[in-house]
């Protein structure tokens, strides 16, 4: 077995000095059918080591409901034939621009600023997902030979709270449940940051852009021993709906890079590939310095503008980064592998059949409530999906202004039937109304908070709806989980009919035809909002408002001859013909 220690000036395997040079590449944004070919660009790129995070949330998206567990240790497995090491991140929170930083929406839900604390309820949970997914990867690849080299205790805390009880809660937790690697801590180089984040005896690590010298120098201040590293070199960045893309110029990270590497440090590229959010994974940031402005909602694609793109091929960084790494290389780099397959030939899609949104809601929805106010997402069980709100307005009276507080999403309103307003803003107008009216109010997820003080956040309303200034008490609530489009014969249970003519907000079926599997960009001209399914592969969301216009398909989510297509839309009437090219 390899021995991977921590000396007061390097890092060492079996005796000797080591450097990392690692990428980040998440498991659960890469289809399984393409990790051996990202691991191989990784390699190619000169790289040695591989890193990931682990999605709590995916994994357990319901107390003690397990899924895929064991995806972790696969792509390890994967890791190691590649020939290289890993780094494994598994939280409890992970960040990572992904639904809630990787936090069960069941636990935050009840427990909001209580989360990431020595509160006995939330480390009951995360005592049970160590114990879980530990179990999973400890025997075969963190001991006896296995690839993982080390594993980080939480993730940037420093950037959120300062509870250094629960953080040593957390090392104690990974070392009761096997893990005999060292453990390390990442944050910013801010000083506040690492006191709050880091732990005496723990390597700490920080994570930048750029500035490696001052960044280092900030570690040395907490830290005057051990190893450097920066655990995250931002190399390209992440993008919301309805902002331009965000594109950092090759040359000035390649740049960034050396200087890293001029440091004597260590390094993971963040992210080497990005993939994609599939499943309406994607999270949510709040504007502003402090973070906690207006909701920024986070594309489907995770690009990252990483010098591997989302479709696995070689971006003019790539090639400045390899010509940095080459220098710090152990031997020849190995070549660049060949591109997957892509589609040979661009089809149309087309749809036969179709359900309002009403009654997909009636046909795969939870139960309906009946409460006096509101209630949020968490508290009627829908992780990602949309809820239906129902209040009347009693009469007679005159019109006034229907106001909704505490709104953290986007809401449709409909009045007696008619769509009145949209809404974006936590304490919104939806304009002048008279009674009696029956008002409804879809609201959908955005994605939860990922980072800031307002993580952990409950979504829906979580204010009110009032006429004038009274609050109008008895709501029926009932919610649509997206994953419930998933679950089998779930779309049997839809009543269908033929697409009319204008139809508007729901759920369509249709195919299309393929001679052989490839890699494809799905396009929807026409359509508004929604997700899209391939073969029951969850693909995604689609938003018209940008800059992602198209959705990456992965060759392996298809199949030779026929193929089938679901489509939510939830905003707006029907698209143009779907295109695969």
């Amino acid at each position: 077995m390899a021995e991977f220690v921590i000396t007061d000036e390097r890092f060492e395997l079996d005796g000797q000095p080591v450097r990392l040079l690692s990428g980040a590449l998440h498991y659960f944004r890469v289809h399984e059918g393409h990790w051996e070919h990202r691991l191989a660009m990784l390699r190619a790129m000169g790289l040695n080591c591989v890193e990931t995070y682990v999605p709590w949330n995916a994994h357990e998206p319901r107390p003690g409901e397990f899924r895929d567990v064991a995806a972790l240790g696969r792509f390890l497995d994967a890791a190691q034939a590649a020939g290289l090491w890993a780094i494994v991140r598994p939280g409890p929170y992970i960040c990572a621009e992904w639904e809630n930083g990787g936090l069960p929406h069941w636990l935050t839900g009840p427990l909001g600023s209580r989360v990431r604390t020595r509160d006995p309820e939330f480390l009951r949970p995360v005592s049970a997902w160590f114990e879980r997914v530990l179990a999973e990867v400890v025997p075969r690849q963190v001991d006896r030979g296995g690839p993982v080299l080390m594993v980080q205790a939480e993730n940037e805390y420093g950037s959120y709270g300062s509870d250094r009880v629960y953080l040593r809660h957390v090392a104690e937790l990974l070392r009761r449940f096997g893990v005999s690697v060292p453990l390390f801590t990442s944050d910013g180089p801010d000083d506040h940051m690492l006191t709050g984040g880091s732990l005496p005896g723990v390597l700490a690590m920080v994570n930048f852009g750029s500035g490696a010298r001052e960044a280092f120098a900030a570690l040395r201040r907490h830290q005057p021993r051990g190893p450097l590293m920066c655990m995250e070199f931002w190399c390209g960045w992440f993008t919301h709906w309805g902002a331009d893309a965000v594109r950092r110029d090759a040359a000035d990270a390649a740049g960034a890079l050396r200087e890293i590497l001029e440091c004597g440090a260590s390094v993971n590229l963040y992210m080497a590939h990005g993939g994609t959010n599939f499943g309406g994974w994607a999270g949510a940031n709040r504007a502003g310095d402090l973070h906690d402005g207006t909701l920024r909602p986070t594309t489907t694609s995770y690009d990252y503008d990483a010098p591997i793109d989302e479709r696995g091929a070689p971006t003019p960084k790539f090639w400045r980064f390899r010509e940095v790494l080459v220098d710090y290389a152990v031997g020849p780099l190995p070549p660049v592998p060949p591109a997957p397959p892509a589609l040979a030939a661009p089809v149309h899609a087309t749809f036969d059949r179709w359900a309002p949104l009403t009654g997909v809601l009636d046909a795969l929805g939870g139960a309906q409530t009946h409460t006096a106010t509101p209630p949020t997402f968490e508290e009627v069980g829908v992780d990602r999906g949309l809820v239906r709100y129902r209040v009347e307005v009693p009469g007679p009276r005159r019109a006034y202004p229907l106001r909704v507080t505490g709104l953290r999403d986007l809401a449709l309103v409909y009045v007696d039937g008619v769509r009145t307003a949209v809404l974006d803003s936590e304490d919104a107008v939806v304009g002048e109304v008279g009674g009696p009216a029956s008002v409804e109010l879809w609201v959908e997820s955005l994605g939860r908070v990922n980072y800031g003080p307002r993580l952990a956040e409950s979504k829906g309303i979580t204010g009110g709806v009032l006429h004038e200034r009274q609050y109008l008490h008895g709501v029926r609530a009932r919610g649509l989980r997206l994953d419930a489009l998933e679950e089998a014969g779930a779309v049997e249970r839809v009543a269908f009919g033929p697409v009319p003519d204008a139809a508007g907000p729901g759920l369509f079926t249709g195919s299309f035809e393929v001679a052989a599997p490839g890699d494809a960009a799905l396009e929807l001209p026409g359509w508004v909002r929604g997700f899209v399914w391939v073969n029951g592969c969850c693909l995604g969301r689609y938003w018209e408002v940008g800059p992602q216009l198209t959705l990456y398909v992965p060759g392996p989510v298809l199949r030779a001859g026929r193929n089938e297509l679901l489509l939510l839309e939830v905003a707006g009437p029907a698209g143009g013909p779907v295109l695969l090219s």
